[in-house]
């Protein structure tokens, strides 16, 4: 039966009276959340430094008087009874888990005293004799290093899933706020005209607010998701153009052409960034206008999607904004490098291409 995530504080405690006979931290990991927090790599110094030290040890305290062979067959012994207890404690290092962690104690102190048990049932007490303080301490350092080593490793992961999740949570916010910070100056001037066209009895006032309560209706999910189906992205550039298209009249015309193959989801606000950048600085600096268009298809394996308008072009120095700052960070947070964007000059007017890889 699969271990069931623990979100309790891992940590052993006195009070709890199982600790006494199956101790080890009360934490539990998910399989998510070893391949998600526990990719350290055990540290290769360990095995060396351990080895030489048993091997010293054993060296050190063993009698002259006792015979070569006997002599060697401990130091052999010690081997391989080192080499099995750092496998265990790589073990550990792999899933540090309380049943694991006494499976091995009890085994290890089983297996002392199977030996001792051999040894005097074959007539060998002074060997069993001289051999069962260096064993029982063997095992009492065993078992105190794997239970250290345990709770190490758990603090370690708990370390870092909580890093995780803060960092998670971070750019959630991040993300809130960019969305948040898309050109809200355009919300109070399209209220401004809605109200003036109101109060004058404008016959544009109503397709106006048809198109402001269908870009509200598709922006207010970008506080609430990390991505947006393209269609919904669509929708709201489209609201978006229609609105400024009603502000500008004859000064703008736009069209929006989708390959109905490409399906992929967005950060929210990614082309209206790109079409709110086209309009500012292409469009509305020229007094006759001019024409936005906003493709989206498939280059092979790639999604392409690009806008493009006939403006005033493409400054040489022009450095990014914060809306295309805030978009590019999403990106990069959503696909990483797979993601790629590029403003170049389209003679006339400007071309932003956004590639994104599979």
């Amino acid at each position: 039966m699969p271990e069931t995530p623990d979100t309790s504080c891992g940590k052993p405690t006195l009070r709890d009276w199982r600790q006494w006979f199956y101790p080890g931290p009360t934490r539990r990991f998910s399989t998510d959340e070893m391949a998600r927090a526990g990719q350290q790599p055990w540290p290769e110094g360990i095995d060396a430094y351990l080895l030489i030290n048993a091997l010293v040890i054993v060296g050190t305290t063993w009698r002259p008087s006792k015979p070569a062979f006997t002599f060697s067959l401990v130091m052999a012994g010690t081997l391989v009874a080192t080499v099995a207890i750092l496998a265990v404690a790589r073990l550990l290092w792999r899933r540090p888990t309380r049943l694991l962690l006494n499976v091995a104690s009890y085994g290890a102190v089983t297996v002392v005293m199977l030996v001792v048990a051999l040894l005097m049932a074959d007539r060998q007490r002074a060997t069993a004799q001289a051999l069962l303080p260096l064993a029982l301490a063997a095992v009492t350092v065993s078992i105190s290093g794997w239970w250290i080593l345990t709770l190490y490793r758990v603090a370690q992961i708990e370390s870092r899933l909580r890093e995780l999740d803060e960092q998670a949570e971070r750019e959630r916010l991040a993300s809130q706020l960019a969305a948040a910070q898309i050109q809200p100056h355009f919300l109070f001037n399209t209220l401004a005209s809605l109200q003036h066209w109101v109060d004058t009895g404008d016959a544009r006032a109503a397709p106006l607010l048809r198109s402001f309560t269908a870009y509200l209706r598709a922006t207010l999910p970008m506080f609430e998701h990390a991505l947006l189906p393209l269609a919904s992205e669509i929708d709201m550039v489209r609201s978006y153009l229609e609105i400024m298209q009603a502000r500008l009249g004859e000064r703008l015309r736009f069209s929006i052409s989708v390959d109905p193959v490409v399906h992929l989801q967005l950060p929210p606000g990614t082309l209206l960034t790109l079409a709110e950048n086209a309009i500012r600085h292409g469009i509305e600096p020229q007094l006759a206008g001019g024409a936005i268009e906003l493709r989206v298809m498939q280059a092979e394996a790639d999604a392409v999607l690009q806008v493009r308008d006939d403006g005033a072009g493409l400054d040489p120095a022009a450095q990014d904004g914060v809306g295309l700052a805030n978009t590019r960070r999403r990106l990069a947070q959503a696909f990483g490098e797979r993601a790629s964007l590029q403003l170049e000059p389209a003679e006339p007017g400007c071309l932003a291409t956004l590639t994104l890889r599979p």
